[in-house]
C-alpha cells in the first residue's frame, strides 16, 4: 500500500462486533502502532462494547455510535480524524435471519456498503477493504476448492447480499480507480461471538442442558479459522496486498458440523463437571434449512504467498473460546 499502515487512521465499521473487535484489539496490541482506530458501530443486537473493554481507554481508540448508511456521520468523522483506511466489517451475517428478513440484509449489506463506497469515491485517497465470505461462491461437492477466480453462485439471501457488495466494490475499483481490496473468509470462531452461531449456541444450550440442534445429519463441511488469525490475515493484506485484488482466507481445519459439536462437547464437559455422554445425549438432529450449502473450501495460496500463516489449531482455539464464554457467563472454570 502507498501509506504507512502503522501510522494510519483506520475507520473500522462494525468494530463492536465479533470480528471487528478482534481486528481492533489486534491493531492496538502492537505497541509500535502510532495511528488511530475509529470504531463506527450502530450497536445492533450482535454487537457489544464488552468486546472492547480491554482497550476502550486507549488514547489511540475512538468509538462513534452511528450507521454506515449515514453519510453525514462519515463526513464528520473524516473531518475530525482524516481517514486513511476503511476496514468494512459491518454486516448482517446470520443465514437463518436472512431467510426470514432478506430486506434487512440488503439494506445493510448492499446499500450500507454502497454508501461507504460513495464516501470513498469522494475521498479517493482512502483505501477500502471489504470483509466478505466464502458463501458467495455457493456450494462444493465432496471435492474441489474455491479460488479467487471461482464464479459466484450465492444460495441464500445473506450470501447474495454479500456477493452484491463484492461486485459493487470491484466495479468502483475498476470504474473510478479506487484503492480497494476484498477478502473472503471461511467460518470464524472465537471469544465474543454472538450465540446465534453454531459454537456459542451449543455452549449456551449445553450449560442449561437444552437440546443441541444440528441441521440435517450434521454432515455439512466447513473450514474453521480462529478470529484473531483472521484479523492477522487482514493486516497482512493491508500491508502486503495489491489494490484491486481479492484474497481467500482459508482455515486449517475442515470439519463436519457434527464433528465440531462432538469436539466442543469433549472440550466443554470437564469445565462444567458434566459427562461427555450426557452432553452427547442432548444432540438433536432437526430439519435442514432451505438452501443449506454442503461444503465450502478455499484455496489459500494467494494469501500464503504474502506470508500469512494461521497460528491457532482448532483444538486450541476451541479451548480459548469455551474458557472466554464461560468467563462471560460468570461461571468459574472447573466448577
Amino acid at each position: 500500500m502507498s501509506i504507512s499502515n502503522n501510522k494510519a487512521t483506520y475507520l473500522v465499521t462494525g468494530g463492536a462486533g465479533f470480528m471487528g473487535s478482534s481486528f481492533i484489539r489486534c491493531l492496538l496490541s502492537d505497541p509500535t502502532f502510532s495511528g488511530r482506530v475509529v470504531n463506527l458501530d450502530a450497536l445492533t443486537y450482535a454487537a457489544s462494547k464488552e468486546n472492547l473493554c480491554a482497550i476502550e481507554t486507549d488514547s489511540r481508540y475512538t468509538f462513534v455510535k452511528g450507521d454506515i448508511a449515514d453519510r453525514q456521520c462519515l463526513d464528520q468523522i473524516h473531518r475530525q480524524f482524516p481517514i486513511d483506511i476503511i476496514v468494512h466489517f459491518a454486516a448482517e451475517t446470520h443465514v437463518d435471519r436472512s431467510i426470514d428478513t432478506p430486506s434487512l440484509f440488503f439494506a445493510t449489506n448492499v446499500m450500507g456498503t454502497l454508501n461507504l463506497l460513495e464516501f470513498v469515491r469522494a475521498n479517493p485517497n482512502i483505501h477500502f477493504h471489504l470483509i466478505s465470505t466464502d458463501e458467495v461462491y455457493g456450494a462444493l461437492g465432496q471435492d474441489g476448492v474455491f479460488t479467487e477466480e471461482s464464479p459466484y453462485a450465492p444460495n441464500s439471501p445473506y450470501s447474495a447480499s454479500k456477493a452484491s457488495s463484492d461486485h459493487m466494490a470491484r466495479a468502483f475499483a475498476k470504474t473510478y480507480g479506487l484503492n480497494i481490496t476484498i477478502s473472503h473468509s471461511c467460518n470464524n470462531y472465537g471469544p465474543g461471538q454472538y450465540p446465534e452461531k453454531l459454537i456459542p449456541l451449543m455452549i449456551d444450550n449445553a450449560l442449561v442442558r437444552k437440546p443441541l440442534p444440528i441441521y440435517g445429519e450434521g454432515d455439512q463441511v466447513r473450514e474453521w479459522l480462529f478470529v484473531d488469525d483472521h484479523s492477522h490475515a487482514i493486516q497482512t493484506i493491508l500491508e502486503k496486498g495489491t489494490p484491486g485484488e481479492v484474497y481467500n482466507i482459508g482455515g486449517v481445519d475442515a470439519l463436519t458440523n457434527l464433528h465440531v459439536v462432538e469436539l466442543l462437547i469433549e472440550t466443554l464437559a470437564p469445565h462444567i463437571k458434566c459427562s461427555v455422554a450426557e452432553l452427547k445425549g442432548l444432540i438433536a438432529f432437526v430439519k435442514d434449512r432451505p438452501g443449506h450449502d454442503f461444503r465450502y473450501a478455499l484455496d489459500p495460496q494467494k494469501i500464503l504467498a504474502l506470508g500469512f500463516r494461521p497460528q491457532v489449531p482448532f483444538s486450541e482455539g476451541l479451548e480459548k473460546t469455551i474458557s472466554s464464554h464461560l468467563d462471560r457467563k460468570n461461571h468459574t472454570i472447573g466448577v
